[in-house]
């Protein structure tokens, strides 16, 4: 039996780089692995100002659509409100959602959020914001040196959903920064 492609999503500030040492372990046992850069995060330089929620969902679509037969698709972090959303809209090509340390999502992220974007913050900011326990700090300069500013579209927009097949994708919720309880109560 061939095994569902994957389709690897990351979260905020993150582009397909941040996949790659779980996307060859993945191709390593014969899994067809496809890791996704949003827009908006292909570079520092690109022009995040038109970025919206939808843009990043369509995204994930797209890469579902393309994978040829229904998908594994795992999502990190701020990820996972555009890919609960893809969830809505291509439900019967999603095979099983894996969430990393993020859930399914149900309102906008910063609904206040008024900036283009949304650059990372200094380290001592986001540590007390995230929990960055187990990332070796040669990990933590690679994140720091290659982050790309979020688009502010993405962070304010709500979603729209109208597909209760959704609910039926059958999901599992790696969570390693916070306890699971933590996750569900910040839905």
């Amino acid at each position: 039996m061939t095994p569902a492609p994957i389709v690897l999503v990351p979260g905020f500030w993150l582009d397909a780089w941040a996949w790659n040492e779980v996307a060859d372990a993945l191709r390593a046992d014969g899994h067809d692995v496809t890791a996704l850069t949003l827009p908006g995060l292909e570079s520092a330089e690109a022009d995040r100002s038109a970025i919206s929620l939808d843009d990043h969902v369509e995204a994930i679509c797209d890469a579902v659509r393309g994978a040829g037969a229904p998908v594994v698709l795992a999502v990190h972090s701020g990820a996972g409100l555009p890919g609960y959303v893809a969830s809505d809209r291509v439900a019967e090509l999603i095979a099983r959602m894996v969430y990393v340390d993020t859930g399914p999502g149900t309102g906008a992220l910063d609904p206040g959020f008024q900036a283009v974007e949304k650059p990372l913050p200094p380290r001592e900011e986001l540590a007390q914001e995230e929990n960055l326990d187990g990332i070796s700090e040669e990990q933590l300069d690679v994140f720091w040196r290659r982050a790309v500013p979020e688009p502010g579209g993405a962070i304010r927009d709500a979603p729209q959903f109208s597909n209760d097949a959704r609910l039926d994708v059958p999901s599992t919720v790696i969570c390693t920064a916070f306890t699971s309880q933590q996750y569900q109560e910040a839905r």
